[in-house]
């Protein structure tokens, strides 16, 4: 029989000596290796290091997600704004959510958890944060073609029902993510990564 064949591993192995002199770095990790989820740029760093350098480089903008009924989305969606840059997670409703899709983002992604809607509103008024709703609602208007505000926060609806009608009150702005098939939406975790890829398209300065 073919050995099976063994994938290969994620990250690096210890750090050879001698060890560079920068506070950043974690003598655990430069002495065992870093097989986090991270990029290459925070190879070794302490977690309080690299939350430290996410914050000088943040996005204006916040990702809320209403969580009524314990979507198992969320994990997903928190991973994505981690990638996007996002300047925080609120999570609306049970304070409980499923973390394992999170993949370990949620260590170094700034999470709020609202008990309410109204909780959530406060919070974006007393920030100049305008309540951007994200659902494909008749009177929905295309990302695409809409005009973003670039500091706001970006609510996403519960899995299957969409946003709440209380949600949909709070939204200065509803859009929708164009579709071109015969399902009536993509789940929660996918709808956050391209509405943030849309964002970003637009304000972010690539990463060079």
């Amino acid at each position: 029989m073919p050995e099976k064949e063994e994938l290969p591993k994620i990250g690096v192995g210890p750090h050879p000596h001698p060890w560079p002199d920068d506070p950043r770095l974690d003598p655990e990790l430069l002495a065992a290796g870093d097989r986090r989820n991270v990029i290459d740029r925070y190879r070794y760093w302490r977690v309080e290091a690299i939350i430290a350098d996410l914050d000088e480089r943040r996005h204006p903008f916040h990702l809320a997600i209403e969580n009524w009924r314990h979507d198992p989305n969320i994990g997903a969606a928190v991973r994505n704004a981690n990638a996007f840059g996002a300047r925080a997670v609120h999570i609306v409703g049970r304070q409980r959510w499923n973390r394992r899709g999170a993949m370990m983002t949620e260590v170094y992604q700034h999470i709020f958890h609202h008990e309410s809607l109204d909780d959530l509103v406060s919070y974006a008024g007393g920030n100049d944060l305008p309540i951007v709703g994200i659902d494909n609602l008749p009177e929905s208007e295309l990302i695409t073609k809409t005009d973003m505000p670039r500091a706001c926060i970006m609510l996403l609806g519960q899995e299957g029902s969409g946003l709440s009608p209380a949600a949909r009150r709070a939204a200065t702005c509803i859009v929708a993510i164009p579709q071109f098939g015969s399902t009536r939406s993509i789940n929660a975790g996918a709808a956050s990564a391209v509405v943030m890829y849309e964002w970003c398209r637009r304000y972010a300065k690539a990463a060079e």
